[in-house]
Formats: C-alpha cells, sequence, structure tokens
C-alpha cells in the first residue's frame, strides 16, 4: 500500500505520473454509485497513477455501470461475493465490484476509501470501519461529517490516517479558496455557497418526482436540495472547518449577483445585512460558484487591490465559478495518500449545526423519514444555540424516530420531543463526541 510517497514540493500531477511511470498506483475503493460516484470513477479512470479498484453498491447493476460508462468493458468486470475474492481480484489488477461495504475498509490493497453514499448512518460505520483498518477515508458524505466530523477526525489522528471532506464539493472549495486568502495574510470577514433555486420547504418526494425522473436522480436526493437541507448540511460544513459562524438562523439568502456581494455582506451599521463579521451564508444567483469576501488592514493592499480591477474597497469579493463535486474528489484521494493532508476537517468542538425542523404538523407516535422526506428539513444554527435549547442534529433523524408528542409544522426539534432510534453507530459516536470534545 502506498504511504506518503513522491515529494511534497511538487504538483499532485508531477507525482501522480512519476507514480505511473515507476508502476504503482493508489488504489481507491467506492461506496456508493449515484450520480457522483459514477462521475469520480469515469474521472479516477483518466488520472495517472491511481485507479478505482472495487465500486461497491447494493444494487450492482449501478457498480458495473460504474465501470462500463468509464470504458471497461462489462465481461472485465469482477463481481466479488467474499473478502477473499476481493483481495485476490484487486492483486491482480482487475476491477472489482461488491454489494458489501465492509469489503471497501477491509480490503488489503485499497489505500483509500471514498464514502458517496450521502446516507448518515452508513457513513459512520463506513469511517470508522476504514480509520480501524488504517485507511484514508474521504467523505463525500457531509450529511454523517456534520453529526460526528470532530470525533472521526480525532480517531483518524489517533490511528495515523486522514480523515477528510472532499474538494470539488461546495466546503471543499470555499476551504480552498479561505486557505489561500487566510495563508496570503487578508482578513477573511465571509464565506459561502450560490444556490441555482429559492428554498421550498414544502417540498417532498411526491412534489419533485416528475422533476427528478427527467434529471436521473432520486426523488429524496432532490428534495433534500430544495427544502434547502443540503444547503444548510454544506454551511455547517464550512462552519465547523473554519469557526465562521451562520448570522441568523436558517442563514440570511439574499438574491444578487457576484459584483453586489461586498456591499450586502457588510455590517449592518455600514448599510449591510450583518450584525457581525466572520459569517458564513449562501446567495441566490451566483450559483454554481463559491465565494468569500475579504478586507485588509494595510492601505498600500488596498490600493494594489483596486489596481487589479478588483473593486473600490474596502472589501473585495474572491468568487469561484464553478465546482466540479465528485470529479474533483481523486485530488482529496491524491492529497490524502501522498501528502497526508486532508482537504476540509472540522476544526475540533463543532461551531455549527445542521438542526431538526418539522416539515408538516406531525402527531404523537409518527414516525419520521429523515433526508429528502416528507416530515421533516434541516436549518444552520450556531452550536451554542443548539445545544442551549436541545435541538436534535438532522443527521440522527432516521425512519425509526417517533415523535412523542404532537408538533407543529416549522417547529424546531428537541431531544425531548422525539424518540430517536439509539441503536445506531452515528448516534453512539455522537454520544462519545459530546463526552470528549463538547
Amino acid at each position: 500500500m502506498l504511504r506518503n510517497g513522491g515529494v511534497k514540493m511538487l504538483g499532485l500531477n508531477t507525482r501522480l505520473a512519476k507514480l505511473e511511470e515507476e508502476g504503482k498506483q493508489i488504489k481507491v475503493g467506492l461506496v456508493g454509485a449515484g450520480q457522483m460516484g459514477k462521475g469520480m470513477v469515469s474521472q479516477t479512470m483518466l488520472m495517472k497513477g491511481m485507479i478505482p479498484s472495487l465500486v461497491v453498491d447494493i444494487n450492482l447493476d449501478n457498480a458495473v455501470e460504474a465501470y462500463t460508462l468509464a470504458g471497461i468493458r462489462k465481461e472485465d468486470v469482477i463481481i466479488a461475493n467474499t473478502l477473499e475474492q476481493v483481495n485476490r481480484s484487486i492483486e491482480e489488477g482487475k476491477y472489482v465490484v461488491a454489494q458489501d461495504f465492509d469489503f471497501a475498509a477491509r480490503a488489503n490493497l485499497i489505500d483509500a476509501v471514498v464514502d458517496a453514499t450521502g446516507v448518515p448512518d452508513i457513513g459512520a460505520k463506513l469511517a470508522m470501519d476504514s480509520i480501524f483498518n488504517k485507511k484514508h477515508i474521504v467523505m463525500l458524505n457531509v450529511e454523517a461529517d456534520v453529526v460526528i466530523g470532530p470525533i472521526l477526525n480525532k480517531f483518524a489522528q489517533n490511528a495515523g490516517v486522514v480523515y477528510t471532506g472532499t474538494a470539488g464539493d461546495e466546503p471543499g472549495v470555499v476551504k480552498e479558496l479561505y486557505d489561500f486568502a487566510d495563508a496570503a495574510g487578508f482578513d477573511v470577514i465571509a464565506i459561502g455557497k450560490g444556490k441555482n433555486n429559492p428554498v421550498n420547504l414544502e417540498s417532498n418526494p411526491d412534489s419533485v418526482y416528475e422533476q427528478a425522473l427527467k434529471s436521473g436522480v432520486s426523488p429524496k436526493m432532490l428534495t433534500s436540495f430544495k427544502d434547502g437541507t443540503k444547503t444548510m448540511v454544506e454551511l455547517t460544513c464550512m462552519a465547523n472547518a473554519t469557526g465562521f459562524i451562520p448570522d441568523i438562523r436558517g442563514a440570511h439568502a439574499p438574491s444578487a449577483t457576484v459584483n453586489e456581494l461586498t456591499g450586502i455582506f457588510r455590517l449592518k451599521s455600514e448599510g449591510g445585512i450583518l450584525n457581525q463579521y466572520r459569517i458564513v451564508d449562501y446567495v441566490n444567483g451566483i450559483a454554481p460558484g463559491v465565494f468569500i469576501i475579504i478586507t485588509s488592514k494595510l492601505p498600500q493592499v488596498h490600493r494594489e487591490m483596486q489596481y487589479l480591477s478588483m473593486g473600490p474597497g474596502p472589501n473585495y469579493v474572491l468568487y469561484r465559478p464553478y465546482h466540479l463535486t465528485s470529479l474533483e474528489t481523486p485530488l482529496t484521494v491524491a492529497k490524502a495518500v501522498l501528502d497526508h493532508q486532508p482537504t476540509i476537517i472540522p476544526m475540533g468542538k463543532p461551531i455549527a449545526e445542521t438542526i431538526t425542523i418539522a416539515k408538516k404538523d406531525l402527531k404523537a407516535g409518527e414516525k419520521f423519514d429523515g433526508l429528502g422526506g416528507y416530515t421533516a428539513y434541516g436549518s444552520v444554527d450556531t452550536y451554542e444555540n443548539a445545544r442551549k435549547d436541545n435541538l436534535v442534529p438532522f443527521g440522527l433523524i432516521n425512519k425509526n424516530a417517533v415523535a412523542k408528542r404532537d408538533i407543529k409544522k416549522g417547529e424546531a426539534i428537541s431531544y425531548d420531543m422525539v424518540k430517536l432510534d439509539t441503536t445506531t453507530l452515528i448516534y453512539k459516536l455522537r454520544q462519545i463526541q459530546e463526552d470528549l470534545i463538547g
């Protein structure tokens, strides 16, 4: 297995090419062959020094298709039913598919595991198994990260492996912009992302079904975007990685162009919308981009920024107009394996929380259904507020959670209002995190 190879001062492309020349490859195990997973497999196939050795999905046809879409003949894909078959096939240089996601974490030659499931409890188990088996774990599963990322990162550090979110996802792209500006000495005063359609809190799998069918995505996934939960999860991840906080619950969500951002993201006393600086938010109208707002203490820096056509100041926007989601994930894999460095991780104690809000009136005894469903959606708030009001993280809500009393539509759901499924690994890890980290 590859560990910290290459010369760090050279670019990833140079070091990956060197691996290829030496006949070596970073071997990747992917769990979840949906749209994101399939894209990652195809992109990895085009890269030097890396191979998608194992694809795991409960639907084997999806896993096989991930390879055939990348140009691999169906007859050249090995379907493995045991870990021994997986290990032997990877050793022989074959492309392998399986249904058991435990195989990704336990396969001998896999260097890094990528979780593209989007299911919080699966993400918890996959991350823990990968860490236990000394494999780097890359989380496209932000839904799990915002609930238990701090404790998973701590376990990974203790095990000597990398736990990380991914490049290409909006939080990872924002973190790259933030790291650049922070390292250069700018003061970063706001960070965020664009959204390409207004939040509709009434969205559910029925109301989005036709659009989901046309787009080739699951109704639940599309619902999680339309009801805003996915955006709230991403803002929570950004906050936990930078220390920035949502200025208000659910964020301000202004509509704006890129050129208007510096005027909007000012303090109210300066004519803007903010109560404070160092905040995270989202904007309707600048998708699919991400942004940070920066300033400087020194007049010469302002003069040069103005000379460089960055605007009149005192605040300036750095904007990246694209994020390539899972197509960028292999770069995070390479960074983890070659440099032992993450793309984005929680700072430590959580900064923000994706809390749970009732999507409709619920009766005592009624079951919830989780992400992209009919019963609840997520909203971002500070971790302090969530803890003060005893609010339930959205990622702990699943189909076994039951309302303990009548709950009104729009109510924030606290622990005393719902009987959670305490058998899940994500619930148990969250309790450990609360005890050890806060």
